[in-house]
């Protein structure tokens, strides 16, 4: 820790909508910053602007709400630390690169594209370490003079120490030392006058007073770099904590695309709960002890440490995450989830409002791992059954005579009830099954076919309870039609 106000970001770069592999770093630095009483920070590292991508911002911002991630500065935020894009924000990084070459610490570089892929390519045939060979380091004055009466714009390249050793702290992995030999004169800012990720990171961090840098690891080899760029500023280093890349399901290589939804929005949109989301995320490769698996917002804030985190990959597993996702779902009154199932219906083209949903939340919410999945269990409540395959009205074990049998007599037997309430269907059923001679379960499937269009479906008593008598009798008047057509 450090006596300064816990300051953390997260500082994506806009070429592609926000992933697990960039969201659980995110939660990292927001439960730290919740628990520390400190400040979470989104900053935008748009420089790229080969790879820039308009819509991922507003994905980002609507990820980060849907997580509950809430940012006390950055877009849409503001703050006093601002801008929070790079792109407007190109004038500091122009005048700290030229504060390091008036110092002595950075120098102006003309060598060409060709210049470059040519060297490289001469190393490469030699099999010598490939890298730029500082050819404009020692560059004299009227080499300089040279150069820019031709018009050449020029990059901006770090001095880096030819000797010694660079080492610094991280707080997973301990220290870690590298010799400077082995290190690029690396550029800073480039010919277009965008800096590079290098320059930018440093400058953005130490002016926004970033107290605590957690990323993933992938960027433990830029470390020694930027510190290099941290000493010849002379500001003091913040505390690195890199943590390390989310696995694919089989444990190999990083979790993609191929592997399944890997984007915030995809799990959204599939009907993943974001309290189940965050507490998965948080789960991936850290732990409390060796027995939690459940976590709610304020649990994580009070328990969340670094020193919890497992610094060998953890694997992505959307078993676990149906898992925790169907727990959360079954954790939720019947109002909540009835309102949070209504957009996922009306995507299904359903008509529905949440007071339509309540009377049939108990019968599927043990069943769903997913709010869309709720869609495929409920749907013939609000419309006919689609056309289906009239040997499906065929039960186990029975000709499609004897099912049209038995169904004509479910029709006659129903529409005779009293009542239409669970109960009452529950006892006229049973005894017609026995009356007939069949099993409880042959009878109820071809019911169950008949008034869904469905060979699974929610209990088939309650089911016909909620439909009503009218509709009921219809869809088996239906059916029967179906089966009459199989035996003529």
């Amino acid at each position: 820790m450090t006596e300064k106000r816990v300051r953390v970001r997260i500082a994506p770069s806009p070429t592609g909508y926000f992933h697990v592999g960039s969201a659980r770093p995110a939660l990292f630095n927001w439960l730290f910053a919740r628990q520390h009483g400190g400040d979470f920070v989104v900053r935008v590292e748009d420089t790229d602007r080969t790879r820039y991508n308009a819509e991922a911002v507003p994905d980002l911002a609507d990820s980060l709400r849907w997580l509950g991630l809430d940012w006390d500065e950055g877009p849409e935020v503001g703050g006093d630390f601002g801008p929070y894009y790079q792109s407007e924000r190109l004038e500091l990084y122009h005048h700290y690169a030229e504060k390091l070459v008036s110092e002595g610490h950075a120098y102006r570089c003309y060598c060409s594209p060709q210049r470059l892929a040519a060297l490289r390519e001469q190393q490469m045939e030699q099999k010598t370490d490939v890298g730029y060979d500082r050819h404009c380091r020692h560059l004299t004055a009227a080499q300089h003079a040279k150069y820019q009466a031709e018009g050449i714009t020029p990059v901006i390249r770090l001095k880096v120490p030819l000797e010694g050793q660079t080492s610094f702290h991280d707080v997973l992995y301990g220290t870690i030392t590298v010799e400077n030999k082995t290190l690029d004169d690396l550029i800073l800012l480039k010919s277009d006058g965008f800096p590079t990720y290098h320059l930018a990171v440093v400058v953005d961090d130490h002016l926004m007073e970033i107290s605590h840098i957690m990323r993933g690891d992938e960027w433990l080899p830029s470390v020694p770099k930027h510190i290099l760029i941290y000493n010849a500023f002379g500001w003091e280093l913040p505390i690195f904590a890199h943590v390390p890349l989310i696995l694919a399901p089989e444990g190999k290589g990083k979790l993609s695309k191929r592997h399944g939804g890997v984007e915030i929005r995809y799990f959204r949109d599939h009907g993943y709960l974001p309290e189940a989301m965050v507490n998965y995320l948080a789960r991936v490769g850290w732990s409390y002890d060796d027995k939690t698996e459940i976590f709610d917002r304020d649990a994580l804030v009070r328990y969340f440490g670094l020193f919890g985190i497992n610094i060998s990959p953890a694997r992505f597993s959307y078993k676990r995450l149906d898992s925790m996702n169907a727990y959360y779902i079954r954790q939720l009154g019947a109002d909540d989830l009835a309102s949070r199932l209504v957009p996922f219906l009306r995507q299904e083209g359903l008509d529905v409002e949440s007071t339509d949903l309540i009377p049939l939340v108990p019968l599927i919410q043990e069943r769903l791992k997913t709010l869309s999945e709720a869609a495929g269990w409920i749907d013939f409540f609000f419309r006919e059954p689609a056309d289906y395959d009239a040997t499906l009205l065929v039960g186990k074990k029975m000709t499609a005579s004897a099912s049209r049998d038995a169904l004509q007599q479910a029709h006659e037997r129903l529409a005779a009830l009293p009542d239409f309430e669970v109960e009452t269907i529950d006892s006229a059923l049973r005894a017609l099954a026995d009356e007939l001679g069949l099993k409880v379960g042959q009878l109820l499937g071809v019911v169950r076919v008949a008034v869904s269009g469905k060979t699974v479906a929610p209990p088939l008593f309650e089911t016909l309870s909620i439909l009503g008598r009218e509709r009921v009798l219809t869809r088996i008047d239906r059916g029967i039609d179906a089966l009459s057509a199989l035996t003529d």
